[in-house]
């Protein structure tokens, strides 16, 4: 599997398309922008776009959904939990960033805990990690857990938003993620990429 990462959106979020290289199949995790630049480059990479699957509902990784949709006619799958996050993405763009506001269309693909996907015969495992948002979910394929913002390099998502809650996104990490294997890469929604391993010897939020 081959695995590209954009950052992208007003506050550099990470993207990342999963690629099953003998079949071409794709996924694309989080869609933080509809730059037309952006885009071209996964039209001109020629895969076959099967899913956009969401790590939760923030206006910083679900800006691009509408514009990808129609481009590539391709479902998008958020929890149900977080729909009131999709629904508040205009509130949201205007509080912490001053943007013009943008209004999401409704997303009716549901993701949950143990849902799996599959591209060409890669399968991607969905793994609830609610905390930032009540409905976050990690996507863990491979050697590779795409953990959206509920775990950092060295920290953990915010959880003084709307229905974030730290108890539960250090209860998520500690029981759910940090029970895969130390080897797993750890690819975040914001920043540089870690591993299980590092998380659990040096993470002191998690550790507290």
């Amino acid at each position: 599997m081959k695995i590209t990462t954009f950052v992208k959106g007003p506050i550099d979020a990470n993207n990342y398309l999963l690629v099953d290289e003998e079949t071409n199949e794709a996924v694309l995790i989080d869609c933080s922008s509809a730059e037309e630049s952006y885009i071209n480059e996964i039209k001109q990479s020629g895969v076959n776009l099967k899913y956009i699957l969401l790590t939760h509902g923030h206006f910083d990784h679900v800006l691009g959904v509408d514009k990808f949709k129609k481009v590539f006619g391709t479902d998008v799958y958020v929890s149900k939990e977080d729909l009131s996050q999709v629904k508040l993405v205009p509130d949201m763009m205007q509080m912490f960033a001053g943007m013009v506001p943008v209004n999401i269309s409704d997303i009716n693909n549901f993701v949950a805990d143990g849902d799996e996907f599959f591209i060409g015969k890669t399968k991607i495992k969905a793994i609830a990690t609610p905390g930032h948002t009540q409905g976050g979910i990690c996507y863990f394929t491979g050697n590779s857990l795409f953990s959206g913002d509920t775990l950092f390099q060295g920290s953990v998502g915010r959880c003084d938003l709307l229905d974030g809650d730290f108890k539960q996104i250090t209860e998520s990490i500690k029981n759910k993620l940090f029970g895969l294997p130390d080897a797993v890469v750890v690819y975040p929604g914001h920043g540089p990429k870690t591993s299980i391993g590092y998380e659990k010897k040096y993470n002191e939020i998690v550790n507290l």
